[in-house]
């Protein structure tokens, strides 16, 4: 019988699907599974975020003929690898691209009204409190979009029904709202929210020099990845911005002492944009399909 490599558990009816045809085994390590791949020779390996299908892990399948991953991004897999090994990777495209568009604007809509401190103050006892903020609301507010691709443009919708104004910076025209340089989105954004892929041009993008140009009081929002943000410049800019929300960080999880945590204008999530039951369940499914 054919094996199947767990790096991480996935959803029941995903295990489920599976061992009506396959054997499954779950690795002890998903940071480091060279050892049980080796012992157990699977014909694919399915990992979801954190288990790493690196060089050592590929190299010890001698018979291994696919990796499935149970969403869109790739940066734990070495595909460049996998491809010269005729392993094919089978990811997601666009499966996630809904709730990670709704948490993106979620993210918008609580640094934008205050709701964190709205709902601590009333937890506290502080009801009085209710005259203490000026928070604002996102109608006629302009919004910049840094990857207009399945995520950006599901925002970008959103965004249309809450009446703000779209502007988008993208390697292609997108045919819809305004297509600027990321200069100019900087510089004119009240709300910037980032979907761009993680590789080399985007790593540290937003460095010293693009914090300088966003708009004082301006609010940012990474649902994409941590690394997108250079992490001196992010922090040193803090008290420069609006508001910032995150998703994702460049070090997961944070340090306790990482000023973020502590700064009242930050409202940050433990990476859970695309883990509703809905799409966990669905892409779990998918991506073991993808190696049956």
């Amino acid at each position: 019988m054919k094996r199947v490599l767990l790096l991480e558990t996935i959803a029941d009816e995903a295990h489920d699907l599976l061992a009506t045809s396959v054997e499954t085994v779950l690795a002890p390590d998903p940071r480091d599974a060279t050892d049980v791949a080796r012992e157990t020779d699977p014909h694919a390996i399915v990992t979801r975020g954190k288990g790493l299908v690196v060089p050592p892990v590929v190299d010890a399948c001698p018979n291994l003929v696919a990796v499935a991953r149970c969403g869109v991004g790739l940066d734990n897999v070495d595909v460049a690898h996998c491809t010269a090994r005729d392993v094919k990777v089978l990811n997601l495209p666009g499966s996630n691209a809904d709730t990670i568009a709704e948490h993106a604007m979620m993210l918008v809509l609580a640094l934008t009204r205050g709701l964190v401190q709205w709902a601590n103050a009333v937890c506290d006892g502080r009801w009085a409190d209710r005259g203490a903020f000026a928070h604002d609301e996102v109608r006629g507010k302009v919004i910049g979009i840094v990857g207009m691709g399945a995520i950006g443009s599901r925002v970008a919708r959103l965004a249309d029904a809450f009446g703000m104004t779209v502007l988008y910076t993208d390697l292609r025209d997108r045919g819809v709202h305004e297509r600027v340089a990321l200069d100019a989105l900087l510089e004119r954004a009240d709300v910037v929210t980032l979907h761009c892929q993680l590789d080399e041009t985007t790593r540290g993008l937003f460095d010293q020099d693009a914090f300088a140009r966003m708009k004082p009081g301006a609010i940012l929002v990474n649902t994409a990845r941590g690394e997108i943000l250079d992490p001196h410049a992010l922090r040193s800019a803090l008290d420069r911005l609006g508001g910032f929300g995150a998703d994702v960080l460049d070090q997961e999880p944070p340090d306790p002492q990482d000023p973020l945590l502590a700064h009242p204008n930050v409202v940050l999530t433990p990476h859970v944009g695309s883990l509703t039951a809905r799409t966990y369940v669905e892409m779990c499914v998918r991506s073991v399909q993808n190696v049956l």
